[in-house]
């Protein structure tokens, strides 16, 4: 838990700050997405000039969000007064945005990770936080602004993303009153739901039927695996931002504990996604390959194909 008094530090800079910056890691998901654009847009509510940006794509399913707020890295400020890093477990996360962090005279750090051991002028990391959502909201109550619909459905969708739809070990009562209090502001569950659970594109299906096809089980690690292929989103005629459900199905074999999901790069690297049912700590896992993440849902890449790759991961497994 964060001491009340950094939290109210933090707010006392954003409530005298004029603009902001917002960043989050690559390739953001629904809590990186949804905490900084929920972030931005109460921040212009209260009569602030904000932004947001990151490296890589919005996910299709994160479409339905206000984006309003979001500018390419090359048009953040190189010296930004005031930055926010949400849900970025290190700086390298940020990518490019990691120059203009270091130049920022003033850099809050706003993170769930436990690997985070914190990079910012303000540190505002809660390890045992659901999502970075249920950080980031009492900075922003504290700092005296209000949480609009549009804001509460952003943050909301982080809680709803990361936390499983609120059915992983680390939902909390605090993160269920967060929530309690995003619904109150106007959230909106239904469309959440809706765009993000409940609708893709056809060649989804297509995507879904290779990878599964191609999943193989190691029964003395507990171990399911598959691999996502440039070709597989060729044939698909969709990117791979449409594709980010894929790991909740290869996950679902009872024999297994851990579940990994390897995919393709177009450089030829690949990009592994991996979840336990709670007996391995994935995110250890991940670290030691230069990535990160939680115990039971982490990241990492590795400059090898994924036939090369899962042996390296296998080998790390317990």
């Amino acid at each position: 838990m964060i001491p009340r008094p950094e939290i109210e530090k933090a707010a006392r800079v954003l409530a005298r700050a004029d603009s902001l910056v917002i960043a989050c890691h690559i390739g953001p998901d629904g809590d990186a997405l949804g905490t900084s654009v929920g972030i931005a847009l109460a921040a212009r509510d209260a009569g602030k000039e904000a932004i947001v940006s990151f490296e890589g794509q919005i996910s299709d399913e994160l479409g339905f969000l206000n984006t309003d707020l979001v500018v390419p890295p090359d048009a953040v400020p190189s010296e930004p007064e005031v930055m926010i890093a949400v849900d970025t477990a290190g700086p390298d996360r940020l990518g490019g945005l990691r120059a203009n962090a270091e130049k920022a005279k003033t850099l809050i750090v706003i993170d769930h990770h436990g690997t985070n051991d914190g990079f910012g002028t303000i540190d505002l990391i809660d390890g045992t936080a659901a999502a970075s959502a249920q950080v980031a909201l009492p900075v922003l109550l504290a700092a005296g602004w209000t949480i609009g619909p549009e804001a509460a459905t952003a943050l909301h969708t982080a809680l709803v993303t990361d936390t499983g739809r609120f059915q992983y070990s680390y939902t909390t009562p605090t993160t269920m009153r967060t929530a309690a209090q995003l619904l109150a502001a106007g959230a909106r569950p239904e469309q959440i739901g809706q765009e993000i659970y409940e609708t893709a594109p056809f060649g989804y299906l297509k995507v879904l039927a290779n990878v599964i096809g191609r999943a193989e089980l190691d029964g003395e690690k507990r171990l399911v695996w598959s691999s996502l292929l440039q070709s597989d989103l060729a044939e698909a005629g969709i990117d791979a931002s449409a594709t980010d459900g894929v790991i909740d199905v290869l996950r679902l074999p009872g024999e297994s504990d851990v579940a990994v999901l390897l995919k393709q790069q177009e450089d030829g690297t690949t990009k592994a996604s991996l979840r336990s049912r709670g007996r391995v700590d994935v995110g250890a896992v991940a670290k030691t390959l230069g990535g990160g993440g939680h115990h039971n849902a982490a990241g990492c890449e590795l400059e090898k194909p994924p036939d090369e790759a899962i042996e390296v991961i296998r080998e790390l497994l317990t």
